[in-house]
Order: C-alpha cells, then sequence, then structure tokens
C-alpha cells in the first residue's frame, strides 16, 4: 500500500506502514490511516455493511462530506454526512448525494439492552432530518442515524407541500426504490447478510426481547429461536418466490396496530408449520412476544435472504448469540470457538467420517466440522475467499446437507439444547441434523425420545472422529447406579494406594461409587468409536495431572486403551471470557486400539511413540475479552494484509470485480500455530498404531 494518513477530515498526516500507532484503523473508504475513536468504529462498522449488505460500491462513498441544508426555519448551512452515499456511478457533487448517515459513538454501557423505537430516538432524527435538508431540490431520499446499538432509517418524501419524513426498517439495496407503502419489496428484495451487520441483528432482536419485554436472557433467547426457525422455515417452503414468502414486513406495518395483527397472523402459522414439521417441539413451544417486538424482530430478520447468506457467517452470527446466552451453570453448554478449531483442526475429519459429539450442547463442534469440510472443497475448488454466487452457496449448502445427513451426529440430555443444535445445522446446510435427544452416558439405554434411532445409526463402536466437551465439576456427579454399572468394568472404581507399594488397588464393592460425569464421559467416547477410531476431549487438567489414586487410574485405563495423540493445555482466559469457566483444561486427543493392540501390550511388545505436547499461553484475548495483539520487540503492533474483492454492478449490467488491499492487527493467538505445529509433528511421526 505504501504510505497511508492518519487525521480526521481534510487533516491527514502520511505515515509509512510499517509505523502505524496502535490507536488508528483503515478506513474502507480511502485506504488511509484514521483515529479509531468510538465513533469510528461504528462507521467502518457501516461502511462495511453498506458494502457489502447493501451492495453499495466503496468508490460510491464519501467520509465527512459537506452537505448544504436548509433547515426548516429557512436557514442555509453546512453539514458534513459521516457517511454520504451517491447515485451509482455519478460525481461525488452535493447534487449527486442520494444517502446520507450519521455515526455516533457505541454507549458507554457495553450492557445496554433496551432497543429504542422511532418515537424514543425523536431528538435525533431531528439531526438526521436536518442533514436529509428541507430544501426540495435537494436530492437526498434516504437517511440513517446509527451508534451500533440503535440504527434508524429514514425515507424522505417531497410532497406537493413541503418534505416529509416517514420511518422505515431498512434501507432498499442500491439499486432499488420503494413503490409504495403495499410495496413487497421487504419480501422480494432480500440482501445477504454480513458478518458484522448479520451479528447485530441478531444481538438487536434478543435484546429487544430481553430489554424491551421484560423476559430473562434465557427466556428472550428461545422466542428468537422460534423465529429465526420460522424464518428458516419460510425462505425453505417459498423457495424463492417473493408472492409465497410470509416472514416479512411491509414498510410502514410496523408502525400501525393494524400492520402489527398483519405481522403476528403471518408469523403464528408459519411456526404452527414448524411445530409440525419438526418433533422437538412440543405444544408449550409458543411465541408470547407482543405484536410490537414481533414486527421489530420479523423487520430485522425479514430484509435477510439468510439462504443467499455465507454459510460460515451464519454459522459465527447463531454460534455467538447462543453462547452469549446458554452457557449453563459451569459453562458446559458452550465451548469457545478458539477450542473448538483446534480441535477440529488436529482431528481433520474426512468426507466419509462419522462425527459424533455426545454432549453437544449448542452444536459448536459439528458446526466446526461443517465448516472444516466446506472450506477443504472450497480450497480443492479454489473459491476460499472470494464472494459466491447465489448457485454457488446453493451447490455448497446441497453438499453440506448430504454429508451431514449421512455423517454427522450429535445428542444432548436437555431437550431444548437439542432444538439449538438442528437450527445451528440448519443455518448452514438447509435441513435438520441427526440431533438425538438422550443421555448418552446411559446409552444404549434410556427412555428419552431420540435412543431408537440412536441405537439404530450409531451404536457402539460405530463412530470414526468423536469430540466433546462433557459438563464437568465436583459438583455434578453421577450417582444413579443404573448409569454407573455400565462402567464398573472400566473406570466407575473406588480407588486407593497401597502405602508400602504404591500399588493401586480397586475396592471389592457391590456398587460403583460416585463418579464425576467426565471420568464417565472418557470410557463412553472411548466404547463410542471404532478401532482405530479418533477422539478429542476436553477435560479439567485434575484428571491429567492429580496424583490421587482414581485419577492415576483413568490415566491407566486410557493408556491400556488408547494410543495418546496429544495433550494441549489451555490457558484459564480460553473459558474465562467466553463460557465463564475459571478452570484449567486440556484438550486430550486419543486414538484407540484394536483388540490386537491391547493384546501386544498385555504380552509387553507394545511400541514406543512419541506423544505431541503444547502449553498455549496465550489464546488472543486478556482475562476481561480484551483482544491481545502481537507486538514487535519495541512494543509495536504487528499488522498483516489480506485482500478483499469487491463487485460492482456497471449500469451495462455487467459485473466488475475489485481486488482492495486491507491491513489488520495480527491477534496473538497461539492455537492457530498449536495446529501448524501438530501437522508439521505428525509428518515426521505418522499416527501409532493401525494406519487409517
Amino acid at each position: 500500500m505504501g504510505q497511508a494518513a492518519v487525521g480526521s477530515g481534510d487533516q491527514q498526516v502520511p505515515i509509512a506502514d510499517d509505523q502505524l500507532p496502535e490507536d488508528v484503523i483503515i478506513d474502507l473508504i480511502t485506504g488511509d490511516a484514521v483515529k479509531e475513536t468510538e465513533k469510528e468504529k461504528v462507521r467502518q462498522e457501516l461502511i462495511r455493511g453498506l458494502w457489502r449488505e447493501y451492495r453499495i460500491p466503496l468508490a460510491d462513498m464519501a467520509r465527512d462530506f459537506p452537505v448544504p441544508t436548509l433547515t426548516e426555519e429557512g436557514r442555509r448551512r453546512i453539514r458534513r454526512a459521516d457517511i454520504a452515499i451517491f447515485r451509482p456511478g455519478t460525481a461525488h457533487t452535493a447534487d449527486n448525494v442520494q444517502r446520507v448517515v450519521i455515526c455516533k459513538p457505541r454507549p458507554k454501557n457495553g450492557k445496554v439492552t433496551k432497543i429504542r423505537t422511532h418515537e424514543q430516538a425523536r431528538r435525533d432524527l431531528e439531526e438526521l432530518e436536518v442533514l436529509m435538508g428541507y430544501d426540495l431540490a435537494l436530492q437526498i431520499e434516504y437517511g440513517m442515524w446509527a451508534n451500533g446499538v440503535d440504527y434508524f432509517f429514514l425515507h424522505k418524501k417531497q410532497e406537493r407541500f413541503g418534505v416529509t419524513y416517514h420511518p422505515m426498517t431498512s434501507w432498499p439495496l442500491v439499486n432499488d426504490s420503494l413503490a409504495g407503502p403495499n410495496s413487497l419489496i421487504s419480501a422480494a428484495k432480500l440482501r445477504r447478510g454480513e458478518a458484522g451487520m448479520l451479528k447485530t441483528a441478531f444481538r438487536r432482536c434478543h435484546n429487544y426481547i430481553h430489554g424491551n419485554e421484560g423476559m430473562s436472557k434465557d427466556a428472550a433467547f428461545w422466542q428468537f429461536l422460534y423465529l429465526l426457525f420460522a424464518k428458516v422455515h419460510d425462505e425453505q417452503v417459498s423457495k424463492g418466490d417473493p408472492n409465497a414468502r410470509r416472514f416479512y414486513a411491509l414498510p410502514e406495518e410496523p408502525y400501525d396496530d393494524e400492520g402489527r395483527r398483519k405481522i403476528r397472523r403471518r408469523v403464528l402459522d408459519l411456526f404452527a408449520e414448524v411445530k409440525q414439521e419438526y418433533p422437538d417441539f412440543t405444544a408449550r413451544d409458543e411465541i408470547t412476544l407482543s405484536d410490537r417486538a414481533l414486527a421489530f424482530i420479523v423487520s430485522e430478520l425479514g430484509a435477510y435472504d439468510l439462504d443467499d447468506t455465507e454459510i460460515d457467517v451464519k454459522g459465527l452470527a447463531y454460534q455467538e448469540l447462543v453462547g452469549t446466552n446458554l452457557r449453563g451453570d459451569r459453562g458446559q453448554y458452550f465451548t469457545p470457538r478458539g477450542a473448538v478449531q483446534l480441535m477440529v483442526d488436529i482431528l481433520d475429519p474426512q468426507a466419509d467420517e462419522t462425527v459424533f459429539d455426545p454432549a453437544c450442547g449448542t452444536g459448536g463442534f459439528l458446526r466446526e466440522t461443517l465448516r472444516h469440510r466446506l472450506v477443504s472443497w472450497q480450497v480443492a475448488e479454489d473459491t476460499a475467499n472470494r464472494s459466491k454466487t447465489p448457485q454457488q452457496l446453493a451447490a455448497y449448502r446441497s453438499r453440506l446437507r448430504g454429508y451431514a445427513e449421512k455423517y454427522l451426529f450429535g445428542a444432548d440430555f436437555d431437550p431444548s439444547l437439542v432444538r439449538a443444535t438442528n437450527l445451528n445445522v440448519m443455518l448452514l446446510t438447509g435441513g435438520p441434523g441427526n440431533i438425538y435427544h438422550m443421555d448418552s452416558l446411559a446409552f444404549p439405554v434410556g427412555h428419552l425420545d431420540g435412543l431408537a434411532e440412536a441405537r439404530s445409526r450409531i451404536p457402539l463402536n460405530s463412530i470414526d472422529v468423536l469430540m466433546t466437551n462433557p459438563p464437568f465439576g465436583t459438583d455434578i456427579k453421577i450417582v444413579d447406579g443404573d448409569v454407573l454399572n455400565h462402567y464398573r468394568d472400566g473406570v466407575a472404581k473406588s480407588w486407593s494406594r497401597n502405602k508400602e507399594t504404591g500399588q493401586l488397588n480397586a475396592a471389592d464393592r457391590d456398587a460403583a461409587p460416585p463418579m464425576a460425569p467426565e471420568q464417565l464421559f472418557i470410557q463412553r467416547a472411548v466404547e463410542w468409536v471404532k478401532p482405530g477410531g479418533r477422539i478429542g476431549i476436553v477435560l479439567p487438567n485434575g484428571i491429567l495431572s492429580n496424583p490421587g489414586p482414581a485419577d492415576e487410574a483413568i490415566r491407566r485405563w486410557i493408556l491400556a486403551n488408547c494410543w495418546v495423540l496429544a495433550s494441549v493445555e489451555l490457558p484459564v482466559e480460553t473459558f474465562i471470557v467466553e463460557a465463564n469457566v475459571n478452570i484449567l483444561t486440556t484438550l486430550l486427543f486419543l486414538k484407540k486400539k484394536t483388540a490386537e493392540e491391547r493384546m501386544d501390550q498385555t504380552l509387553g511388545v507394545q511400541q514406543d511413540y512419541p506423544v505431541f505436547m503444547a502449553v498455549a499461553e496465550k489464546v488472543g484475548v486478556d482475562r476481561r475479552g480484551n483482544e491481545v495483539y502481537e507486538r514487535k520487540p519495541n512494543g509495536d503492533i504487528i499488522y498483516t494484509t489480506y485482500v478483499e474483492t469487491e463487485e460492482v454492478l456497471n449500469p451495462d449490467g455487467r459485473t466488475e470485480t475489485r481486488v482492495i488491499q486491507r491491513r489488520q492487527k495480527v491477534i496473538d493467538n497461539d492455537l492457530p500455530k498449536i495446529a501448524e505445529a501438530y501437522h508439521a509433528f505428525r509428518r515426521h511421526h505418522p499416527e501409532p498404531g493401525k494406519p487409517r
């Protein structure tokens, strides 16, 4: 890029790329370095969203653009639009400004959840109306006011006796316009989601329910989940036919009682079909939101074409919201993304291997497995890091659906989490996953409704790759004798140590002692995979390091039944930020021995083999969740360059692709480096035991 400029407005000072101070970011419009203020962060998020979602070329935007305005009192003043958007392909003059944006800093209280209405934001919107102008000659049609939490849209109409401003739920796409209050544009002209904006939309929906409806975070999430199911179902049954869609809000419907009632009727009809289509729902699952809340959420989600949104974008947006609201008492529902990515990268499930998580929670390992398969296909076909056409997205989604139906499985004891994971899989593949409601520790017996199909499709000794983060903690021990009896020949024993010889001895008891669930899950995981199958499991460090006889006995059982492929110790920051769990953990990777290999060990002829071991010190965030960056010896932050593509629709209908070079700070995260080191280790040291 040569040099960048730091400053604001017209006052910018060129500086070399490798001398960028850490309080600047690269502006997407100009490529210049600008001060990283809270307002600038919001502006850059909006620029990316306008570019990616609304398909507005960066070349048709300007920052801090002077706009001549006429106030309602008739005074003329020059005001600056934080972002000005010009008619496609026209010169950057005031006469060509079509849309304007006012950006404000994100509220300092990061836990703000209450979303304001247009009426409550009246004073802020007056500022936007002044910028849009009361001058009939000024051709600004659309305005936006945003602070990263609240987003308001206005449509200026030039009528016989002057100018009026009408609230909107969103803008039309770059080449569209509103046809009137009864236009079906909200249903017909949907936009492809961009990662940051889709996350914001999901979060705003949840926050509206939580803050404006007074529901708990957990209850708010499930109401949002019901509506997201209805949205996905609507896209599937309408198959791209705008006239068949029901999950939409006409431009003026959210702003009057009758319009909101119409939205409710459409949504309730959809959700009734969802409950018939998916057996995970029961009669107790009901949408209990007010008409106003329903209208808000349908307005937020209805504008998106989730089918035409990048598969990974949908998964990350959903998983982030899930992780915020469904952590459980000890974080057992949610595994941080970095740990999930490392486990999937090391185990490297192939296209013909079954993958199973017996304690799937919200489905993080399954989602990452699907992403792993998607990336492998895209790399092989040279489509990675490129914008996908709707046809390409549909083809990849179809392949993922076929893979998920045949090879991807999950289970959980909590029926609500089964639904959450099913939706996770649906967002990525277009079809529900094989997610079973059952007690994995009691398998193959039990009483829950997913057991029969699971016994048929994933019996013990049938899985190629098993990944899981079992619930752990001494306060949730398993005491059910019927469950413990399954493990009496393995880990469920009461152990003591001979004080003189140090030998471990198992007590002769009629009943197995209470056991921590993670201890039982180790044995269950090994039993579930076929000989030669691979296992990744998250464990508290105590099992692998405590000197007590019970933990040592479990380690010996592991060595007797498995090859140890790798052990990666994680810092406390891994789980404390995203899952609110202050426990040191290790990712343990195993390979199940064959009967012949176990016999060789009994006869004393077991082979020696190296084990990959690593300790991660940095995971990209500190204990408060703040990002941590790599630095040079002098303390300067290290930057890396990357490339983005901009697709511009020319007036003649042809699409022009521009390659744009960007720079970003390098996150200080050891986990991707550990994955690379593991693969390098395996190139010199093949997996022990029988080859795959």
